[in-house]
């Protein structure tokens, strides 16, 4: 399954949701732009933005009202062990109360890995980060056992993006 994001303005993106023919999109909106995510098996009709392959699905993107993207950057010698991780990931996030969806997306064209979430709300994404089903998520992080640990394969820092559904209120 291919994934493709773009970004620019609400209304432009709007327009090119409009025209998409096949798959899920989702039109989703940050601080200083928006998103269209764009999941399907064909090519995707955006003149440009970010491919991705799906390597793990689960949920349904049109549920997603809060979306939550861990960038995360690894090295060419590193993909193998990142990715190896995440297929053994237990799945506790998908059974939490509010889980809309998550995708973990292979870049095609550049280095930064993204594990998607999408929740009903930003509350309950606030729940699960104070869960016990989020401590066992990450437990290995910061011990020896821990993929985070393995420098090599971090070229540098992730970091993380929000979007919500609707257009946030500006001051």
């Amino acid at each position: 399954m291919n994934f493709y994001m773009t970004f620019g303005t609400g209304d432009y993106l709007t327009d090119v949701k409009n025209k998409l023919e096949k798959g899920e999109s989702l039109l989703m909106y940050g601080e200083d732009n928006a998103v269209l995510m764009h999941e399907t098996s064909e090519q995707s009709s955006f003149n440009s933005g970010k491919k991705f392959e799906v390597l793990d699905s689960n949920g349904d993107l049109e549920k997603g009202k809060f979306a939550v993207l861990n960038n995360i950057p690894v090295t060419d010698e590193g993909r193998p062990v990142f990715e190896y991780r995440f297929s053994q990931r237990a799945g506790l996030i998908d059974k939490e109360p509010g889980f809309a969806a998550i995708r973990v997306l292979r870049p095609s064209d550049s280095d930064t890995y993204v594990i998607l979430t999408l929740w009903e709300d930003v509350k309950y994404f606030k729940q699960w980060q104070e869960s016990k089903a989020y401590d066992k998520a990450h437990e290995k992080r910061g011990t020896s056992e821990g993929v985070d640990q393995k420098q090599q394969i971090f070229p540098r820092p992730s970091y993380v993006t929000t979007y919500y559904a609707e257009m946030p209120e500006q001051d």
